[in-house]
């Protein structure tokens, strides 16, 4: 799956069982992050269009912002080409 990064333009592929964060670092793409484990939503962001499975059941989010499209990249892999709004994300190459 591709991702697209929302304002930078910034994008990369986000690869079956890898979560979007990992990905993300993979490609020379540095978002804020901390425990990696869904409960400090440091990651925080929203998803513009595509869709998402979070890898651990209860993420750190409330029923409200999953509807409002929130995610952790954490402890989300892509299930489809994505578009986040992610303004702190930048490329370190």
């Amino acid at each position: 799956m591709r991702v697209r990064l929302e304002p930078s333009g910034l994008g990369f592929d986000a690869p079956a069982g890898t979560t979007l964060l990992k990905a993300a670092e993979a490609a020379g793409i540095e978002m804020p992050s901390s425990c990696r484990n869904g409960t400090c939503r440091t990651c925080i962001c929203r998803m513009v269009s595509g869709k998402v499975r979070h890898i651990i059941e209860w993420p750190g989010l409330s029923a409200d912002e999953k509807d409002e499209g929130w995610i952790l990249p954490c402890v989300a892999e892509a299930l489809d080409d994505l578009a986040l709004d992610a303004p702190q994300a930048f490329s370190v190459f």
